[in-house]
Parts: C-alpha cells; structure tokens; sequence
C-alpha cells in the first residue's frame, strides 16, 4: 500500500512538469522571429534580382539561406511539439487528418534523433553555403565547417545506433504487459465483445499446421497505427486455431496474410456460422496491414451504422467517407447480427460505392452473400456487387468454437 505523503510529494513533483509550458511558448515567439526572417531575406532576393544586381551564386547562396531558415523552423517545431508532447502533456490530435506519423510514437528517445537528423540537415547546408562561396571563404574555415559537420554525423549514427536497442526493448515491455493488461480487461470494448472472440486453444488441442506467415517483428510506428486502429483485442494469424473449422481456405488467408490485397484495393468477406474465427482473422489481417504500413479502422456492423448516421445527420455524411479514405482498410464486423432499416441500409451502401477501386474493405457475416437481402433489403444486390467485384471471399464452416468450449467443460 502507497504512503499517502510519498505519492502527494511524487504527484507534486510531477506537477513541476508544467514549468516548461512557458519555454516552448517561448520556442514559439522564436518561430515568428524566423518567419519574419525569412520573407524579409525572400523580399531582399526579389528586389535584387528584379534590379538586375543579383548574380548566380548570389541567388544560389539566397535560396541557401532560405532553406536553411526553413530546416531551423522545422527543428524548433519538432522541439515544441515533440518535447512538449513528450515531457509536459499529451497533445489531443488523435483522429486529426494532419497529425505527423511521427507524433504518435513520439518519446524522448525518437526526438533525440530525429533533432540530430535535422541538424546534420541543417550543417549540411551550411557546408554547402561554404562551398559555393568557396573563393571568399578561408581554407580554415572550410576545414574546421568540415570536421564539425563529420562531427554531427556521427553522432547521429551513434544516436540512431543506440535508439534500435531501446526501441526494441521497450516494444518487448510492452509485448509482455499486453498479455496481462488483456487479462485484466483493460478496455471495457473487450468485455463487451468478449462472447464473439476467437479463443485460444485448449493445451489439450492439437497445434495447428505452421501454414500462416510469420508476424513480423516490433515496430514503434505499426504499434501505433495498431493502437489507432481501435480492435477490440490483438490477434495473430499465428494464434489461429487451424484444426476448429472443418474447412476454409488457408492458402487464401495466407496470401491475405502478406496485405497485398490493401495495396490493390481490393476486399475480404469472411462468411460463416458464429464462433467459426472470422473476426479473428479479420482482425489479424488489421494488424498485418498496420505492420505493413497502412492505417485501418475497425467497428461493428452496428458502430459503422451509427457513425454514419450521425454524420448523415449533422450533413457532414460526404465530409466523414472522404476522412474515412486516410485510411486505407476499414473492418466491419458482424454484419447481420443487428436488423437494419432502410435508411441505414443506404448508409453501408454509400460506404462500399464511395470505397469501390478506391480503398479496401474487410467484412465478416453469419449469412450467405446470398441471404444479404434479409439484412440490407433493396440495396443489397448493388451493394455485394460492389463489394466482391474485387474481392476474396472465404468460407469457415464448422461449430461455435465457444459451444465446443462450453460443451467440453459441462462433459468435464
């Protein structure tokens, strides 16, 4: 049990943190001295050229100061923004369309290197300044900006060097607290769809076939794209229980297994009765795709359709599936578990025609392609027309792996 004055103290002591508001506000008034730095050299460059005064090199060594303005103001940004977002308060941008790829993962390691990086940038510049105005500038001076640009070279190597260990051990961290962290139910979405998730095996279960491409290794970047991607819980395509279904494709979903298919723009319907692991492939396919780069989004059948709804009834519905195509692959699952009316049924086929040969799909059903008419009425021949003109459609057929789990405890 905590001392209650040890952690009063702990939390005041974080509350110090606050302290550096101020400096990275600072950082932003220095930011507009560099912005007003910059046009007044850019407006100096344009008279002078205009008066016929400016010569070759001058230019040249004009654009290089330039460009050099423009790298300093982008290092002074990720200062601000990563080391603000990193030692004093997490900045809310998750789901905005503009938030750097950088910024998801960002901590004092990746900043360290990422602000050598952009000096090496900026030295290098500087160097190159040198040596187009080489014939004013003494052999020292060129030796010494020389040396002292090896210098941050290096260093960079050694930062970059030194954050692969570090990443990685953090990532191995964190892989072994997920486990415990899923235990616990750290997320209330996990509870709430625990009944339709793919189980593991019973230690007394046979191991399944080493059919399915191996998962890749940790990556700072697709764990956050994974994170972003809102699944009720990770799954593998390794954990997948081979044996249960009596039979589906499994040269399909290990082909599907390399995200080529998100690349090509095309979709997957997984088909088949309850508790058969479609959305444990589905999911796992997500993870693929995040490993692979992409951005995926994952919601119920009965999510999509309130989305939807809400941005049909806000009249931003063209707005919100034109934000949805940032994201290459979108999950629907369980489509055909909840009834849907007419009107929503429209919605899911605004969906799949605005994100035909444009963005990929996955979907998983209880019901036949078939029988989609019991669900989404007159918009359902159009709308599978659409979904599996470019598709890989796979079957699991077999028993409710969770009934065979009940099943064989009651038998116990």
């Amino acid at each position: 049990m905590q001392n209650p004055t040890t952690t009063t103290l702990g939390y005041a002591l974080f509350a110090t943190r606050w302290l550096q508001a101020p400096l990275y506000f600072g950082l932003v008034a220095a930011q507009g001295v560099y912005v007003y730095k910059f046009f007044k050299e850019l407006w100096t460059l344009i008279v002078m050229c205009v008066s016929g005064h400016a010569t070759e090199t001058y230019v040249m060594l004009a654009v290089l100061k330039l460009v050099d303005v423009v790298m300093i103001a982008n290092l002074l940004i990720m200062v601000i923004v990563g080391g603000y977002e990193t030692f004093v308060s997490r900045i809310g941008l998750q789901g905005h369309r503009d938030q750097p790829e950088w910024l998801s993962h960002v901590n004092s390691n990746v900043l360290k290197v990422k602000l050598a990086t952009a000096i090496v940038g900026i030295s290098s510049v500087h160097l190159l300044q040198m040596f187009v105005d080489v014939h004013r500038t003494s052999h020292h001076s060129l030796l010494w900006g020389t040396v002292i640009h090896m210098a941050f070279i290096a260093s960079a190597a050694i930062l970059a060097y030194m954050s692969g260990p570090m990443v990685a051990h953090t990532d191995r961290a964190h892989a072994d607290r997920s486990p415990a962290v899923a235990a616990h139910g750290s997320h209330p979405r996990e509870h709430e769809r625990g009944d339709r998730q793919q189980e593991k095996p019973d230690p007394g279960t046979p191991a399944a076939t080493p059919a399915l491409p191996r998962q890749p290794g940790p990556d700072a970047d697709a764990e956050a794209r994974i994170r972003a991607a809102a699944f009720p819980a990770r799954k593998l395509l390794e954990d997948f229980d081979e044996q249960h279904p009596r039979g589906f494709d499994r040269e399909a979903v290990a082909r599907l297994g390399k995200a080529d298919f998100v690349t090509a723009r095309r979709n997957v319907v997984f088909v088949g009765p309850p508790g058969t692991g479609k959305t444990h492939l589905a999911v796992a396919l997500g993870v693929r795709a995040c490993q692979a780069g992409h951005r995926v989004l994952f919601a119920t059948a009965a999510e999509w359709a309130a989305r939807l709804a809400d941005a049909r009834d806000a009249g931003r519905l063209d707005a919100e599936l034109t934000a949805l195509d940032d994201h290459p692959l979108l999950i629907v699952d369980e489509v055909g578990y909840t009834p849907l009316d007419t009107a929503t049924a429209g919605l899911f086929f605004q969906l799949v025609a605005h994100r035909y040969e444009r963005a990929s799909l996955i979907v998983t059903s209880d019901r036949p392609l078939g029988r989609w008419g019991e669900v989404f009425g007159p918009s359902a021949p159009a709308l599978t027309d659409r979904l599996v003109h470019h598709a890989d459609v796979v079957r699991l057929d077999g028993d409710s792996y969770r009934t065979r789990r009940a099943t064989s405890a009651w038998a116990d």
